[in-house]
Order: structure tokens, then C-alpha cells, then sequence
């Protein structure tokens, strides 16, 4: 029961990370627009999570401190992935990163990171209410 209490709070904090990493792979494209030959790079982990999601799923229970857990679903096995864009290629100085693409990229990722937050602040608030039973 316990191990169960922050698993809503353990996802979203997955998903703050992955957003986290993304800003920075962002900002890392931006800041080199005007590099020669720099690849960007993209985070993938939302369609890594879903694919995650999609597997049967069953728990087992156990009875006795000695049994084996298994099954349930392990948020630390999901983890955010860095892809560069090698094959593609914009401009003829080898340069493959679009600043508008990115600017936008940027502030979805900033709202999803506020929305992000919100609900993580709105769970430990829930958390926070049962313990103190109500008050």
C-alpha cells in the first residue's frame, strides 16, 4: 500500500525530468544556429512511455517478506532518450537546426514543464491534506 502512495508523484516527476532534458537539448540547438556542420538533437520520451504503457500488465502480491515482487509498472525503466539529426541537413554550411522550429519548441516545452509542476504541487497538496486529515 505504502510502495503505491507516490507512484502518480514518481510519473510526474519522470516526465519533469524528460521535459527538463529537452530544454537543455533546445537551448544547446539554439545556441549553435550559427555553428557549421552542428547536427540538432531531439528528446524522445513520451512515445517511449506510451510504448511502456502498452505492455501487458499484471502485479503480483506477496504474502511473505521473503516472496519475489513481480510485475507492476517501473517508471525508473523509462528513460528520455537524445536522437541527433545526422541525415538532415537545411542549409549549405551543413547546419540542420531552424530557429523558429526551435523557438516554439521552446515554449511548449516550458508549458508543459508549468503544467508539469502544477499537478506534482497538486498531488503532495492532496498528500499533505490526508495526513493532516483534512485540517
Amino acid at each position: 500500500m505504502w510502495n503505491r502512495l507516490f507512484s502518480s508523484a514518481d510519473f510526474l516527476q519522470k516526465g519533469l525530468e524528460a521535459n527538463w532534458l529537452r530544454n537543455a537539448v533546445i537551448r544547446n540547438n539554439l545556441a549553435n544556429v550559427e555553428t557549421p556542420g552542428f547536427k540538432g538533437s531531439e528528446v524522445h520520451f513520451e512515445d517511449l512511455l506510451a510504448q511502456s504503457l502498452n505492455k501487458p500488465f499484471f502485479e503480483g502480491r506477496t504474502t511473505r517478506e521473503r516472496h519475489i515482487p513481480i510485475g507492476g509498472l517501473n517508471f525508473s525503466e523509462v528513460e528520455p532518450r537524445i536522437v541527433q539529426h545526422r541525415n538532415l541537413s537545411m542549409r549549405m554550411d551543413g547546419n540542420n537546426v531552424d530557429p523558429e522550429a526551435e523557438s516554439v519548441k521552446l515554449v511548449q516545452t516550458g508549458i508543459q514543464y508549468n503544467t508539469l509542476m502544477y499537478k506534482l504541487n497538486s498531488e503532495l497538496s492532496r498528500i499533505r491534506m490526508a495526513i493532516n486529515e483534512g485540517r
